[in-house]
């Protein structure tokens, strides 16, 4: 049955309230038409709850607008959602990213994560290519996807709204990877649901590195908005050496936005509850409003907290990843890094949950605190124990 407005209904009762359903709810794919973004294709998803996202097709089917009743969720950048016919990779000692950077969530790989690398290219045997050079987070997030599917799917008094891909980053004498991407979103529900699959379609040995990049902005995130998480330990903080309290902004509570604020970035060692799912969220009690992220720990050991509360660029990221924020090169030498023969792959679920209303943000944190309680202080002292992820050469 289908909860809406109010009212619990069947098909039939839904069917017999409108002449398509698209009066309420649904997926509707169009094409932006101005600006850096123009010829990107999205498709829209209402799920009659006051739930609406969209994914950009042509931007690895990452999702761009997040609102719940009008009010934003998802964060967007002055860059806009650059056509990635304008994005240039390689540009500005590989922080061109940033030109391109916007949205709820940017996925970030699909062989590469975290800042600019040059890494050993042996494993694609090609004499003319001695290296690799990565840019920021990797090329995926603007490669466009192959469109295979999507609409609504009624199973029996249910129905599901969903969309699939796939997103191929691809080259001669390098990596052949593909990301195959479902998204869904039950009609009367207030949840956004991701499964991700990454598999090597060639037949080099392939690094693969992976994460999510989820940021949400104004008005959910304001002054007084709160980030929970079941954190075991504060692993690492970038800026602990020089500024570690200067800026007076802890990890727990969100600032007001301000001039000349330096970015902030920790990595939390989280807890997972019995079923091996790790939820983290923000949430604004002023609102009534908040935001949950939930993955699988055995997927994505790592989590980082992004903070940037500049004037102008004001976001906090969720960041579930399957490595230390120490980067590339240290997963190598670690014995870290994620190795993929032909054929082999990785899979990923992710959970975007609207919290609406004091009760269910309550909830949440009773959910997050029975797993692990955070600490209680703004500037915990990070203790620079990054666990042991282990060989991790065998796929599933």
């Amino acid at each position: 049955m289908v909860r809406l407005y109010g009212q619990t209904l069947s098909r039939r009762a839904v069917a017999e309230r409108s002449g398509m359903l698209s009066q309420f709810a649904g997926v509707r794919l169009m094409t932006l038409g101005d600006g850096v973004e123009r010829g990107i294709r999205l498709l829209e998803f209402r799920t009659g709850t006051g739930l609406r996202f969209t994914a950009l097709v042509d931007r690895a089917l990452d999702i761009a607008d997040c609102e719940y009743k009008g009010q934003a969720i998802g964060w967007h950048s002055p860059s806009g959602f650059r056509h990635p016919g304008l994005h240039d990779y390689e540009g500005e000692n590989g922080l061109g990213w940033a030109r391109s950077f916007s949205g709820l969530l940017a996925t970030c790989g699909l062989d590469h994560i975290l800042g600019p690398a040059v890494v050993p290219a042996d494993n694609y045997n090609y004499p003319g290519r001695k290296s690799v050079r990565h840019s920021l987070h990797g090329r995926v997030g603007t490669i466009p996807a192959r469109l295979t599917g999507y609409g609504e799917s009624w199973d029996g008094d249910s129905c599901i709204l969903w969309a699939e891909g796939t997103i191929q980053q691809s080259a001669v004498f390098g990596e052949d990877l593909h990301l195959i991407r479902r998204i869904e979103a039950d009609m009367g529900g207030n949840e956004i649901r991701i499964s991700d699959r990454v598999v090597n379609h060639g037949f080099a040995r392939t690094p693969h590195m992976f994460f999510y990049h989820v940021n949400v902005g104004y008005p959910l995130l304001d002054e007084g908005s709160r980030y929970l998480a079941p954190i075991r330990d504060v692993v690492w903080a970038a800026h602990a050496g020089e500024a570690y309290r200067d800026q007076k902004a802890g990890y727990r509570t969100i600032p007001a936005p301000r001039p000349g604020f330096r970015e902030q970035v920790w990595q939390h060692e989280l807890a997972a509850d019995g079923k091996g799912e790790v939820p983290v969220a923000v949430v604004n009690d002023r609102l009534g409003l908040g935001f949950e992220v939930i993955t699988r720990k055995d997927q994505l050991p790592c989590l980082y907290e992004w903070q940037n509360f500049q004037a102008g660029n004001y976001v906090l990221g969720i960041e579930p990843s399957t490595h230390h924020a120490l980067g590339n090169l240290s997963a190598r030498e670690r014995g870290e890094m994620i190795w993929l023969d032909h054929d082999e792959s990785r899979s990923y679920q992710a959970a975007f949950r609207v919290l609406d209303g004091a009760e269910e943000i309550a909830a949440a944190e009773r959910r997050i605190n029975v797993i692990a309680r955070q600490p209680q202080e703004d500037f915990p002292a990070p203790s620079g124990r990054f666990p042991a992820l282990g060989p991790r050469r065998s796929a599933e």
